[in-house]
């Protein structure tokens, strides 16, 4: 029977439908990264799955993002924010360490760690910088801001070194508070990140 049905596919040109999952990229972030106070379509996962469908990738890009969190938060959460059908994960966390004055020789250890446990996973990883609050004074920006490339070396990371770059310090792309990007503001952050995001998903094996 079997002989049959491979002749029979031979002959009248049948090909076996095989149904590929689509990529799976997952967003550990912060509110940043989570779509603070914006309609779910809005935010930033849901704007760039839109964005790199249109250029043609089959990808899901889901939102792990959780308001508040920090690097310890994020670390804390990995193993069930970042299932094993995950394929690449784009690390937005350290903002609230900034925000809270936290050492940034721990949110060093954190965020190595993070990328570290991915990296043995096989999972590809961009890492999305942050940089300090300068009212936190020189000495703690010169500690904080180049945590985000140095462990991007370290473990052989992408790094798209501020998240927040084109938007940051912009009231007409922020919400009220000032720090929170705007439906428009995510929409440029997207834009702006999308090589970095299409390196990310081309090194998926």
């Amino acid at each position: 029977m079997y002989q049959l049905l491979a002749a029979a596919v031979l002959v009248l040109g049948f090909s076996p439908v095989v149904s590929a999952e689509p990529l799976k990229l997952v967003v550990l972030g912060d509110s940043l990264s989570a779509g603070y106070q914006l309609p779910a379509d809005e935010a930033f996962p849901a704007q760039l799955q839109a964005a790199l469908q249109k250029r043609g990738h089959d990808v899901e890009v889901v939102n792990a993002g959780v308001s508040g969190d920090t690097t310890a938060d994020g670390l804390a959460r990995l193993d069930w924010s970042v299932g094993p059908d995950a394929n690449a994960v784009i690390v937005e966390l350290g903002a609230n360490d900034a925000l809270r004055g936290l050492p940034p020789e721990k949110t060093r250890e954190n965020l190595s760690e993070i990328v570290s446990r991915l990296t043995e996973r096989n999972v590809k990883v961009l890492v999305a910088g942050m940089l300090a609050p300068r009212n936190l004074g020189d000495d703690y920006a010169s500690s904080f801001d180049p945590i985000f490339a140095d462990v991007s070396r370290i473990h052989g990371a992408l790094l798209y070194p501020f998240f927040l770059q084109g938007v940051a310090m912009k009231p007409e792309l922020n919400l009220a508070d000032g720090m929170h990007p705007t439906g428009e503001g995510v929409s440029i952050i997207v834009q702006n990140m999308l090589p970095a995001v299409e390196d990310l998903i081309s090194r998926v094996n």
